[in-house]
């Protein structure tokens, strides 16, 4: 059976770009904010009782410009999971070159109690140097285009010693740490010399001191509720690495990537899962990151590309692809095409399904032939698409669209049990 996610990209609405520009800053608008936050009320509890497993909020910063307000998913997470019954609250993803990961692992631990066990994590690595660059300075981050540079490999290093952090974190009663980035405790070396020895030698968790009462290991508090922890994705688009990481450890890679390369990587993820002790069928235990639009004709859906879409398409997404390493100007729009041209080019990407039921249907059970994915992450970019358009979407999905790709993904082999730790 597929399990849906509603990953939902916010973007403060405007009619237009003049509107957009007359308001600028239109990200710190008061009044288009809070109409964002309090219509997704609406279709968070429809997702809950449309049946999808889970949604969730991305993290992203000073998004001045109104394309994607995402600086606190833990909060939404939380008062998600207070409004809602059976729906999954998580994130896709919190940026661990930019997070501290014991207050991840914290956050999220409490997330997962107040929902009882309704909680999932997500982790990326940071492409947005605006933000990312800013608030990781303290950990030497800069923002990578997976270009197999220097910053590119420190930055993937540090994300996966951060996420090893995490998953310690929740699976040990104590942790300790020297490497070059994190020293647990502080210093190292000499340890913590004062603290409340004999409270915490009768009280503490066993060996966070030493024999001369200094603080060697600290413990993370609160457990997660799920145990051993909550299921773990890891964001990736064209990285072979991340896939692999995510294989070795168990974690479910969501690609944002055309069915070709999801494919590639879905063989990449099923031979370092065997290496980790797992053993999953093609596209078991594996996401794919679509967006969708579906309306009673073509034109319908044609015309929803270009109101909702097509907007952030050009003046976000085709900026940052023009800075990509390898990027060919050349060959892609000019950055002042029309918004048609840009609804045009979205019609024509993999990642992007859209047209009648019958439309989309078709398009993904062509791509799950290929790579029956577990999962699928469908993004919405409220409030620019309105809400009563969303819970259609939504829907016209679960009821005319899950059921073909429920066919496909009847995985009959149980993974092995594995290690828990990064």
């Amino acid at each position: 059976m597929v399990k849906v996610i509603l990953q939902v990209y916010p973007m403060v609405r405007a009619a237009d770009e003049a509107e957009r520009e007359a308001l600028r800053p239109i990200g710190r608008n008061v009044e288009r904010y809070q109409e964002a936050i309090s219509g997704l009320d609406d279709i968070v509890k429809a997702a809950d009782e449309l049946g999808l497993w889970g949604i969730a909020p991305i993290e992203h910063h000073f998004h001045s410009e109104g394309y994607e307000l995402g600086p606190t998913p833990g909060l939404m997470d939380a008062y998600w999971a207070a409004i809602t019954k059976q729906i999954r609250v998580g994130q896709l993803g919190y940026v661990m070159t930019a997070q501290n990961p014991i207050r991840v692992a914290e956050e999220i631990a409490v997330i997962d109690h107040l929902s009882k066990g309704r909680s999932f994590a997500g982790f990326a690595r940071g492409y947005q140097d605006r933000w990312t660059n800013v608030i990781g300075q303290h950990f030497g981050t800069v923002a990578t285009q997976s270009d197999g540079g220097a910053a590119d490999q420190a930055n993937r290093e540090m994300f996966q010693e951060h996420v090893e952090m995490v998953i310690e974190a929740w699976t040990k009663d104590t942790i300790e740490r020297n490497t070059s980035r994190w020293q647990i405790p502080y210093p190292y070396e000499d340890g913590i010399d004062w603290w409340m020895s004999e409270t915490t030698k009768r009280l503490g968790a066993p060996g966070e001191l030493d024999e001369n009462d200094k603080v060697r290991r600290v413990s993370v508090v609160p457990a997660p509720y799920q145990q051993p922890h909550p299921p773990v994705f890891v964001a990736t688009t064209g990285s072979p690495q991340s896939v692999a990481f995510a294989g070795r450890n168990g974690f479910i890679p969501t690609y944002f990537s055309g069915i070709e390369q999801a494919e590639k990587h879905g063989l990449v993820y099923q031979e370092a899962a065997r290496e980790g002790g797992f053993n999953f069928a093609l596209g078991q235990n594996q996401a794919t990151a679509r967006w969708i639009q579906i309306g009673e004709t073509r034109e319908e859906a044609r015309q929803a590309l270009r109101d909702y879409d097509a907007e952030i398409e050009r003046n976000f997404y085709h900026l940052l692809a023009l800075a990509r390493p390898g990027a060919k100007p050349d060959e892609m729009l000019p950055v002042d095409a029309p918004l048609e041209a840009f609804a045009e080019k979205l019609e024509n990407q993999e990642t992007h399904a859209w047209g009648t039921v019958e439309d989309v249907r078709e398009k993904l059970v062509r791509q799950w032939k290929l790579l029956p994915a577990e999962y699928v992450s469908l993004i919405i970019h409220y409030a620019q698409q309105p809400k009563e358009s969303v819970i259609r979407n939504l829907e016209l999905f679960m009821t005319e669209v899950k059921p073909a790709l429920d066919e496909l993904t009847q995985y009959t082999e149980e993974p092995a049990p594995a290690p828990t730790t990064a």
